[in-house]
């Protein structure tokens, strides 16, 4: 039996597609390095984008059809993650201890922005990524109630605020540091300065990806983080109404002039299927969300059903990604954030800690 040549596996890896980044393995460069021993092939694969638990299948993907090629007798595959910080908008500082954030936003409320929020940040946690979540709703924050927090952050210099941490997921809300019927009367100047305070003083530990829950909208405040706020990319939550398309459309303009790359578009409350008859009904249209996607040019990252369990999940400080891991729902969370992030990773990577600071003094 003649050995297997490297030519031969390199060709095979070249018509395996990654479903989340869209090319092939060969494309994408993640195949690190090959090894052939009498037959036996090891490839070593590192992921741009975190697959921890899709890795298994990104497994079978690889050595189903390397096992069919002739000479060779045994096939491993090792699937490793290495996410790197990528560009933000011109003349906006990077945060330091934080590689990329994410912005979710809406054009109007109501569409399960901050429940999708939640969820993408737990779903990336889950595979494999080190995660934050940002409140940014200073006059709604939902986030304390939905990742199941409560009580004050605390303070180890008195400066700066150590983020609360539950599932995995490190998280500051304004929420945190007000009593929850206390009612914001802040107008815009004072909500930004409050926003970029959140921000910059929180203590991130070494994040992979901050997810931030902007508030619904586009108007001061949306406008300002925009430009201030170092953004990797954004996610637009929608429900497939016209109405809520219209205001979707609305934040998608907004990025696009901030010159914020949109990562795609998430429609929310897409499908409702009846507890009691099994009965599946567009309560709220049809094919909107891929209907704008296409218009825009963008993808549409994935569908979300209308479902009780969603929002009973989020009011008990439990989301659906951790009650219910293994659900359809879980899934189509977790395959959403790794389209997300895959998208992220095939745009420019930041070199700026690649070039020393040039210090001028006088001697």
């Amino acid at each position: 039996m003649s050995e297997v040549s490297r030519e031969k596996i390199e060709a095979v890896l070249a018509q395996v597609v990654d479903p989340h980044l869209a090319v092939s393995l060969m494309e994408a460069k993640v195949v690190q390095e090959i090894r052939i021993d009498n037959g036996a092939v090891a490839i070593d694969l590192r992921m741009s984008y975190p697959c921890q638990r899709w890795a298994q299948t990104l497994r079978s993907m690889v050595v189903e059809p390397v096992s069919a090629l002739e000479g060779v007798s045994a096939v491993t595959v090792n699937v490793t993650q290495k996410i790197i910080a990528h560009s933000v908008q011109h003349g906006v500082k990077r945060l330091e201890n934080v590689k990329n954030i994410i912005a979710v936003a809406s054009g109007k409320g109501g569409v399960g922005k901050s429940t999708t929020s939640a969820n993408l940040a737990l779903a990336l946690a889950s595979e494999g990524a080190t995660v934050g979540l940002l409140d940014a709703d200073i006059y709604g924050p939902s986030q304390p109630r939905m990742m199941g927090l409560s009580g004050q952050p605390e303070s180890k210099d008195g400066k700066s605020l150590e983020p609360m941490e539950n599932y995995g997921v490190q998280t500051m809300s304004i929420g945190f540091l007000i009593d929850e019927e206390t009612p914001m009367i802040w107008r815009g100047p004072m909500v930004t300065q409050a926003l970029e305070q959140l921000l910059n003083d929180t203590r991130w530990r070494d994040l992979d990806y901050l997810i931030i829950d902007l508030p619904p909208g586009t108007g001061d405040t949306q406008l300002t983080l925009a430009q201030k706020v170092p953004v990797s990319g954004a996610i637009i939550v929608t429900t497939p109404q016209d109405i809520a398309l219209l205001d979707a459309r609305k934040g998608l303009k907004m990025f696009e002039k901030v010159e914020v790359p949109i990562l795609g578009i998430v429609e929310n409350m897409s499908t409702h299927i009846c507890s009691e008859c099994g009965h599946e009904e567009h309560i709220f249209g049809q094919g909107g969300g891929q209907t704008m996607a296409s218009e825009a040019g963008i993808e549409l990252l994935g569908s979300l059903p209308l479902e009780m369990s969603i929002r009973m999940q989020a009011d008990s400080g439990k989301p659906t990604v951790v009650a219910e891991p293994d659900s359809r729902t879980a899934e189509a969370y977790r395959e959403i954030a790794r389209k997300a992030a895959a998208r992220l990773s095939r745009q420019a990577k930041d070199y700026s800690a690649a070039f020393p600071t040039i210090v001028i003094q006088n001697t």
